[in-house]
C-alpha cells in the first residue's frame, strides 16, 4: 500500500511537470511572438531623423521663448520688489548699501552726511563739522529739565513714535542748544522746502515727521555730494536712484531735484515700512540699509523694535535715530531756544513749465530776465545748465514774477543763440562723458579688470590709471573708484593716448587705445567661441553680456567686442 501510494504520487508529480514544462513552453512562445511584434511595431511607428530634428528645433525655440520670458520677468521683480532684492543681494553694484550709500567700515567724520559732520546751507554754511563730537562718549550738560524735553516730544503729537532716553537727549542737546546758528540757518532754508515735503509724504500717505530727515541727510542742500557718491538732498546713490525711477545722464541728475528726488525717498521708505512695520527701523535702514537691519534683527533674536535691536548695529545708525528726533525736536521747539531762522532768497511762488525742446538757462536768462542764480537754485537737477526737452518731455522752475515774461517771449527762446548755446562739439562731448558717477567698487570673488570694466562702459586702462594700478592683478575685497562712462575728474584721469590700435587679424578696424570695443562683422561659420579666440582675454560669454545677445549669431551681423 505504501509503495502503490508512492507511485501514485510520483505520477502525478511527473504529469504535473510535464505540464508545467509545457505551459512553460507555450508562455515562452508567446513572450517571444510579443517582442518579435512590438520590434515590428515601434520600427512601424519610428519616426523619421528629418522629424526629429524638426521636432528638436521646435523644442529649442519653445525653450529660448521661455527662458526669456523668465527673464523678463525676474527683471519686472526684482523692479517691482526692490526692497526685498536688496534683502537678498543688498543691490549688485553696492553691497551693504543703503539710500546714502555706505558701507559700515566706511562710515568716518569725512563720509557720513548727517549733521554730526558736514552741513549745507548752499555755499553760505562754513566748511567746520561736527566731527569736534563723539557722540558715543560726550555727554551734554543742559539747563532744560528732563519733565520739559518729555512734555514737549508729548506735545509734538508725533505718528511716528519718539523715544527720549539719555542718548536722544543727547542729540536734542546737540541740535537745539550746541548748533544754534546753523540750525538758524537750516530753518531758513526749511520755511521754503518742508511745505513741499509735508505735501508729497502726504501724497504717499505717509508722516510729515519723516521730512527732518533731509535735514540729517544734507542740511537741505539740493546739491550736496558725498564722497562716496552719494548726491542730492536725500544722499541717494546710483543704484537705488535708478530703482525708484530717477533720471540720471549727462545732463540730469534728478537726485538733485528736490520734488522728484523726496517722491523716490517716500517712495524708498514705504517698502521699508511694509518690510520692518516699524517707522524707527524703516528710518534706521535708510542710513545703513535694509540687509544691515535685517542682520540686526536676527542677531537680537528676532526682536523688532528699534532699541531692542539699537547695539546689533553700525555704529552710526545707532545714532540715526536719536539724531531724527534730535532735529524734529528742534524744528518744533526751536524758538523755546532762542534760534532765530535766517532769511533765504528762495521765490515765495514758483511756476512750472513743460520743456518740449533744447532749452539753456542763458535764453531764459537773457530773454525772459529770470536770474541765472534764481533758475540754478530752483532746477539743480540739470547739469549743465541745459534742459534736454528734445529727449523727453522735461519741466523748468521759475519764480511766478517772472512768469509772464517767459510765456511772452517763448516762441523765441528756444532759437535764441541756438547755434552758439548748443554747438554739435560741445553737446557730443557731453554726451560722450557719460554721467561719471563715481563708484567705489568692491571686488569680489571671481572678478577680474576686465569683467569689471564691461560692467561699468569703460576701459581696463582707466581703472587702472584712477586707482594707480601696475598690473591687472586685484585682490577680493580690494576698492576701486571707478567714474561711470569714464568721465572722471581732471585730477583722477589723465588725457588719454592718441595712438591708435594695430588691426586685429579677425578685424579689419582699427579703435583708439581707450575704445570701449571693436565692430566686428561675422562671417559665415563664425561663433562667439572662434570669434572670441581672436581677442585675447576675452571669452564668449563677455561677448554675449557686452551686446545682450545669446550665442545664436548669423552672417553680416555686427557684434561689439568688449575691449579688455
Amino acid at each position: 500500500m505504501i509503495h502503490g501510494k508512492f507511485f501514485v504520487a510520483a505520477a502525478a508529480v511527473t504529469l504535473l511537470c510535464l505540464s508545467g514544462a509545457e505551459n512553460g513552453l507555450q508562455a515562452q512562445q508567446r513572450q517571444q511572438k510579443d517582442s518579435t511584434e512590438n520590434r515590428f511595431s515601434a520600427k512601424r511607428k519610428s519616426p523619421k531623423k528629418a522629424e526629429l530634428i524638426k521636432e528638436n528645433e521646435t523644442l529649442k525655440i519653445e525653450i529660448d521663448s521661455l527662458h526669456a520670458e523668465l527673464a523678463s520677468m525676474a527683471e519686472e521683480m526684482r523692479i517691482n520688489d526692490s526692497i526685498n532684492s536688496e534683502l537678498l543681494d543688498i543691490y549688485d553694484e553696492n553691497e551693504d548699501k543703503s539710500a546714502a550709500g555706505l558701507n559700515p567700515e566706511d562710515y568716518n567724520t569725512e563720509v557720513t552726511d548727517s549733521l554730526l559732520s558736514i552741513w549745507y546751507m548752499q555755499q553760505k554754511i562754513s566748511e567746520d563739522d561736527y566731527g569736534q563730537y563723539d557722540m558715543d562718549s560726550v555727554r551734554f550738560e543742559s539747563n532744560v529739565p528732563n519733565e520739559v524735553y518729555i512734555s514737549r516730544i508729548k506735545a509734538m503729537n508725533s505718528f511716528i513714535d519718539l523715544p527720549y532716553n539719555d542718548i536722544v537727549k543727547n542729540y536734542i542737546i546737540l541740535y537745539s542748544e550746541k548748533s544754534k546758528e546753523r540750525m538758524g540757518r537750516i530753518l531758513g532754508l526749511c520755511s521754503y522746502y518742508m511745505p513741499i515735503f509735508e505735501e508729497i509724504f502726504n501724497e504717499h500717505d505717509m508722516p510729515e515727521e519723516l521730512k527732518a530727515m533731509a535735514v540729517i541727510e544734507s542740511a537741505l542742500n539740493p546739491t550736496a555730494v558725498s564722497r562716496a557718491g552719494a548726491k542730492g538732498m536725500w544722499q541717494f546713490m546710483y543704484s537705488t536712484a535708478k530703482i525708484y525711477g530717477l533720471t540720471i545722464n549727462s545732463f540730469v541728475d534728478e537726485r538733485m531735484d528736490p520734488i522728484k528726488s523726496t517722491h523716490a525717498a517716500a517712495e524708498y521708505l514705504k517698502d521699508a515700512y511694509e518690510i520692518f512695520g516699524d517707522w524707527n527701523l524703516a528710518i534706521a535702514s535708510y542710513n545703513c540699509g535694509a540687509g544691515n537691519v535685517n542682520k540686526a534683527i536676527r542677531r537680537s533674536g528676532g526682536k523688532r523694535a528699534f532699541w531692542d535691536i539699537y547695539p546689533y548695529l553700525p555704529r552710526e545708525t545707532r545714532g540715526y535715530v536719536p539724531a531724527f528726533v534730535g532735529a524734529l525736536y528742534t524744528m518744533t521747539w526751536y524758538k523755546e531756544h532762542g534760534i532765530v531762522p535766517e532769511p533765504v532768497a528762495m521765490p515765495v511762488h514758483v511756476d512750472t513749465f513743460k520743456i518740449n525742446k533744447m532749452l539753456h538757462f542763458k535764453q531764459i536768462n537773457e530773454l525772459a530776465g529770470v536770474p541765472m542764480e534764481d533758475l540754478k537754485n530752483l532746477n539743480p537737477q540739470y547739469r549743465h545748465d541745459i534742459i534736454p526737452g528734445n529727449e523727453k518731455e522735461y519741466i523748468v522752475r521759475i519764480p511766478f514774477n517772472y512768469t509772464n515774461a517767459f510765456i511772452d517771449n517763448e516762441d523765441s527762446l528756444y532759437t535764441y543763440k541756438a547755434q552758439e548755446l548748443f554747438n554739435p562739439v560741445v553737446i557730443k562731448k557731453i554726451k560722450d562723458g557719460g554721467d561719471g558717477e563715481r563708484i567705489v567698487h568692491r571686488v569680489r570673488s571671481g572678478e577680474v579688470l576686465g569683467k569689471i570694466a564691461i560692467r561699468y562702459h569703460v576701459t581696463v586702462s582707466q581703472i587702472k590709471r584712477w586707482n594707480n594700478l601696475r598690473s591687472d592683478n586685484i585682490r577680493i575685497g580690494q576698492r576701486l573708484v571707478i567714474y561711470r562712462g569714464g568721465k572722471a575728474p581732471a585730477s583722477a584721469s589723465s588725457s588719454s593716448s592718441s595712438k591708435q590700435a594695430q588691426p586685429n587679424p579677425a578685424s579689419k578696424s582699427t579703435v583708439p587705445m581707450d575704445a570701449e570695443y571693436t565692430i566686428y562683422t561675422v562671417k559665415e561659420g563664425d561663433s562667439l567661441y572662434l570669434i572670441a579666440k581672436n581677442y585675447p582675454g576675452v571669452s564668449a560669454q563677455n561677448i554675449m553680456d557686452f551686446n545682450g545677445i545669446s550665442s545664436r549669431i548669423k552672417p553680416g551681423m555686427k557684434i561689439k567686442i568688449p575691449k579688455l
